[in-house]
């Protein structure tokens, strides 16, 4: 199985429901039994129940497996168990209190969010009165 697979998948699902603040480690030095931590934020117990819904479905529909989900019944902190990586959805109090970054924080991996979103967009041209008042500055210097 390709890890960054996986790890695309369960940011996809976070992202299609509004998740926040989501970081993702590299935790194969610190354990055997995972190589991914994804840690994500959701506002309201809806919220991060359905961040846990869209992480299950998002990968199912990949082709890759879901062995768990833990931690729906109250929604502070779900859980969600794809074997490789770890999805942790926390409510920002949980998630303060718990502070899962400084245990599993040693190697985040570079990724990039937003990648469902809409792609970005050309830097605005500099209005010509923007070059002028540049123009007159460097020119004082």
């Amino acid at each position: 199985m390709d890890i960054r697979k996986l790890q695309r998948a369960i940011v996809d699902g976070l992202e299609d429901v509004k998740g926040h603040d989501i970081v993702v480690f590299n935790t194969e030095h610190l354990t055997p039994l995972f190589e991914r931590v994804i840690i994500a934020s959701g506002n309201s117990n809806r919220q991060t129940k359905a961040l846990a819904s869209s992480v299950r479905e998002t990968v199912k529909k990949r082709g890759l497996d879901v062995l768990r989900t833990e931690g729906e019944d109250n929604g502070e902190w779900i859980i969600v168990d794809c074997g490789a990586a770890v999805a942790h959805i926390m409510q920002p109090g949980i998630r303060e209190y718990y502070r899962l970054e400084e245990i599993w924080g040693g190697k985040a991996v570079r990724m990039k969010l937003g990648a469902r979103a809409a792609p970005a967009r050309k830097p605005a041209a500099r209005k010509p009165v923007a070059r002028k008042a540049a123009a007159r500055k460097a020119a004082a210097r």
